[in-house]
């Protein structure tokens, strides 16, 4: 906040509130419906509007809410807007600031961005302050980091000894969430697992589908575990016998990609020269590529986001890899208009003397 020259910050985010203040409540509900708002100055009282604590130290009083949503306000959200706008200025004059001073905020509806300048406030977008924050890797977070990790892979290995012919996609993905809840993580951002011929193209997620014999099973974790943090792994899997030449020519592949590509990351390099240099698959495999080659992980899948260079011109921007930046290195693989597809995803933790795996389930030995 200091280096964005911001005196206060008004987030709505679940993961930011929760990366400020360790209050996990209702972070789903809370994603689609923003009900809750923290306050957040460099100094003053730091002050969580529409909520309840258990007594965290990090919060130093709640506050009711006068939240721009039209499940709080009904229809005509300007009366709510203007408490809204209230609540702000009572936490800048906590703070010490003035009105000139400006108001980082994360997303709200039109009219509670329209109240705030209305009333005079310079708001900015809290989001580029935010993303900075928690790329920056803290030793505690690497510690929760390494612990959703585990969890995780505790799971997959159920899953695995679990998986054999006729159970469907959701049972199997079901044993995820299971030991996920059971040690005190909090959800799972997609239902990314699939089988067989739903395995090409790459984003169709679990259903009632049976598994059959010798198909291959695919998945990407994208749990948010203990300490609300991310654990984001893919493994692809034959279901009974061994892996046909087909198959193991596409994980072969794969694991290809992820390696050469993990062999980029040093620190200091640009995000523009990591992209460039990403390992190059035969034409027939671009079409369905991942919609990334890198992103950050922290309580979720975060900054940076590294494309591929096919994608630069719309979606790249440039950086440089910062000392601790903790990355998701992807690779999916499966030919346009093909039967099967293989998806990797390995977690890495890009130091100052090399690149540390953070999860390291078993790969097939190919």
């Amino acid at each position: 906040m200091v280096e964005a020259g911001v005196g206060l910050c008004v987030l709505t985010n679940p993961v930011s509130i929760r990366y400020a203040t360790d209050y996990r409540g209702y972070a789903t509900f809370q994603s689609r419906i923003p009900s809750q708002y923290l306050l957040i100055g460099i100094t003053g009282p730091v002050v969580l509007h529409g909520a309840y604590t258990d007594g965290l130290s990090t919060i130093d009083h709640c506050a009711t809410a006068h939240s721009v949503t039209g499940f709080d306000a009904g229809l005509d959200l300007g009366a709510a807007a203007k408490r809204f706008v209230a609540d702000v200025q009572a936490a800048l004059r906590a703070c010490g600031l003035g009105v000139d001073g400006p108001v980082a905020v994360e997303r709200s509806t039109p009219s509670g961005h329209r109240a705030l300048e209305t009333a005079g406030l310079t708001v900015v977008d809290a989001e580029p302050t935010l993303e900075l924050a928690r790329s920056r890797k803290l030793p505690a977070e690497l510690t929760a980091l390494r612990t959703a990790v585990g969890v995780a892979e505790e799971a997959i290995a159920q899953m695995h000894v679990a998986l054999e012919p006729g159970m469907s996609e959701n049972e199997l993905f079901a044993i995820l969430h299971h030991t996920n809840i059971a040690n005190d993580g909090d959800w799972i951002d997609g239902r990314m697992l699939c089988s067989g011929p739903r395995t090409n193209p790459w984003y169709q997620e679990a259903s009632g589908r049976r598994i059959r014999d010798g198909e291959l099973v695919a998945f990407d974790t994208d749990m948010i575990g203990p300490y609300g943090y991310c654990a984001d792994i893919s493994r692809t899997w034959v279901c009974g016998d061994s892996p046909s030449a087909a198959q193991t020519d596409l994980y072969k592949r794969a694991l290809e990609e992820i390696r050469h590509n993990t062999s980029l990351l040093e620190v200091g390099a640009s995000f523009r020269d990591i992209s460039n240099a990403t390992f190059r698959h035969p034409a027939e495999f671009v079409a369905n590529r991942y919609a990334c080659a890198f992103h950050g992980v922290g309580m979720s899948d975060e900054y940076p986001k590294i494309p591929y260079p096919q994608d630069w011109h719309w979606t790249g921007y440039d950086g440089e890899l910062e000392e601790g930046t903790v990355l998701s290195v992807e690779s999916y693989v499966g030919a346009a208009g093909g039967s099967e597809g293989i998806k990797l995803e390995q977690m890495v933790h890009v130091t100052a003397s090399g690149v540390v795996p953070l999860s390291t389930y078993p790969l097939w030995d190919v």
